[in-house]
């Protein structure tokens, strides 16, 4: 090309010029031409070498996938029906479940209800016209406590006995609130106005019992007995024993002593009878003599207090009969 331009130096400058300019042209499309075929050439030798790779998931891993997705989805299917199914057997409202109904006052329970765990309530209160019930299979414990959560007072029944352990013991009228039993360390208070003891042995005490009076029901008899032991009443100014309708009568295996130590005894009826009182025999004067059956007796007194029956005479026998005073 250059020796072509030079070649040409001969002619004018206007045809100089524009064999340049022809041949720059042809030499700028060539050089394109030849760019193109170039970047051709490398584009289809990268188009042969490039490898094709699929997108997504294919083969074990999409199996895999359907087989989590499916049991995930019968999982949920599972779950839904058996919350439906528990709603409906636990009857699920909108006042509540169950027997239990949630109201302003608090929890409602209609049925028969059983706890498992400790209840810690304020209150409870059965239904109206109807017994509240408590039931348990080993016992029934009720627990108070203090605001520092020490206990204060527990009511425990039992199969075998109720025990109550508090600082004092009520039991109070529905009326007017009058006490009729209360119970503390020192002393047991009954405040009703008459205790009835109903068992066939009668009440039976440890120690001295302190009464103003003691009383037998209507047509019962009252009977003070102690069958190992002595039985003793005493009272400052006085005992006082009245049997207005029927008899008073007191016996016993060996003495009977009526003591007075400052005043009398005074026996006041219509007929004083002594029994089964010894008889001293009195002879006559005249013993083949058979007189009539002795009916009348003298009442004689030893000096150690005896009394004797001595058969009575014209006059005094007791004299002569004084031979029972020498064998008492």
């Amino acid at each position: 090309m250059i020796t072509h331009i030079s070649g040409e130096q001969e002619s004018s400058p206007e045809s100089t010029e524009s064999t340049i300019r022809k041949n720059a042209v042809v030499l700028f499309h060539k050089m394109t031409r030849e760019q193109y075929i170039l970047a051709t050439q490398q584009n289809s030798l990268r188009t042969e070498n490039t490898q094709f790779y699929h997108v997504g998931i294919y083969g074990w891993r999409k199996r895999c996938l359907y087989f989590f997705v499916l049991l995930l989805l019968v999982t949920m299917i599972v779950n839904l029906a058996m919350t439906i199914w528990i709603l409906k057997v636990m009857n699920f409202t909108v006042d509540g479940m169950g027997n239990m109904r949630i109201t302003k006052k608090g929890v409602r329970l209609e049925g028969v209800s059983e706890f498992l765990l400790p209840l810690y309530v304020k209150e409870i209160n059965s239904r109206k016209e109807s017994p509240l019930v408590l039931q348990s299979d080993r016992n029934v414990t009720l627990n108070a406590r203090n605001q520092n959560g020490q206990l204060t007072g527990q009511m425990t029944v039992g199969a075998d006995a109720v025990e109550a352990q508090c600082k004092r013991f009520e039991v109070k009228s529905n009326e007017d609130g009058k006490i009729l039993f209360s119970a503390d360390e020192e002393e047991i208070t009954i405040g009703a106005d008459r205790l009835r003891v109903t068992g066939t042995e009668g009440a039976v005490f440890g120690h001295s019992v302190e009464t103003p009076h003691i009383r037998a029901g209507p047509s019962q008899d009252l009977r003070l007995e102690s069958p190992t032991r002595s039985l003793t009443m005493e009272a400052p100014k006085g005992v006082q024993i009245s049997a207005v309708a029927g008899e008073f009568k007191a016996s016993c295996r060996k003495e009977l002593q009526l003591e007075s130590t400052d005043g009398e005894i005074f026996l006041n009826a219509d007929n004083i009878r002594l029994g089964n009182l010894p008889h001293a025999s009195y002879s006559s004067s005249s013993p083949n003599s058979v007189g009539p059956r002795q009916t009348v007796y003298e009442l004689c007194v030893c000096p150690n207090g005896k009394l004797y029956l001595s058969p009575a005479g014209p006059s005094s026998t007791c004299q002569t009969s004084s031979n029972v005073c020498l064998w008492s």
